[in-house]
């Protein structure tokens, strides 16, 4: 309880601190464009109702979650094709190197092309990003199990299934969870991004109008609603990260 509690002061505190510092430091503010942090906070309330939650909060969080989940269904699944598969691996790792330095965001003009301006191209702009950091780390995690432990697997002739279960996935899902870590944070980037886009709806279209119609005090309400989302997802998946990855954790402490 002591443990949770201190970790808990831990990563509350310099937020906390920034928070106090700013709200301090702009309380005398009169710039139009930077207005004191007390009237950001005011019109949070007023401007992120339970209407604009339906209408902008909501549906951005869903297109994250559907691009999200792809990115992952098909990083982790093509990952360990490539992985597993040495030939495969040889042919496809120039183009995967080249495809991952490609800016996501440059790519939205292109998607738009083909998607349209719906909810399919904000989530195809999402799986733009978000697939490389998981398919990237599931190959390098499937190639860096211990040979020792594939060859033990084909001693007890397992089968592919068994070993890939048994022995691939626990070796590699600590570079896989790196990874599904990585894109999140891409996803968050992109699912603003693409909403700024030719959108009726969402975080990133709400925030421009509030900039467009000159609504500064809501801009930033809408930046900092923006800034808590990331760090809800970031302990979301820190839980996550915990229980799906709980026995490597307590090896690293064993080990420490």
């Amino acid at each position: 309880m002591v443990t949770v509690l201190r970790r808990t002061l831990l990563a509350l505190g310099l937020p906390a601190f920034l928070f106090a510092a700013w709200w301090i430091a702009s309380a005398g503010s009169t710039s139009f464009y930077f207005p004191p942090l007390s009237a950001i906070v005011a019109e949070f309330g007023e401007t992120w109702t339970a209407e604009r939650w339906r209408d902008d909060v909501l549906p951005s969080i869903a297109r994250l979650g559907a691009g999200y989940a792809a990115s992952c269904a098909a990083g982790v699944g093509l990952g360990l094709l490539i992985g597993r598969t040495r030939w495969l691996f040889h042919l496809t790792e120039p183009v995967l190197e080249f495809a991952r330095a490609v800016p996501p965001p440059v790519l939205v003009p292109v998607i738009m092309l083909f998607a349209g301006i719906g909810d399919g191209m904000k989530t195809a702009v999402i799986v733009s990003g978000c697939v490389w950091p998981i398919l990237l780390n599931t190959v390098a995690g499937v190639r860096s199990v211990e040979p020792v432990q594939l060859d033990t697997a084909a001693a007890y002739r397992l089968g592919r299934t068994r070993t890939l279960l048994a022995v691939v996935l626990p070796g590699a899902s600590p570079r896989i969870v790196t990874g599904m870590r990585q894109a999140l944070a891409i996803g968050v980037i992109l699912m603003v991004i693409s909403e700024m886009f030719a959108a009726q709806s969402g975080l990133g279209f709400a925030i421009v109008q509030f900039q467009r119609s000159y609504a500064i005090p809501a801009m930033w309400s809408g930046i900092l609603l923006l800034g808590g989302l990331g760090a809800a997802l970031a302990a979301l998946f820190a839980l996550f990260d915990r229980a799906v990855l709980h026995w490597y954790h307590h090896q690293r402490t064993e080990e420490a």
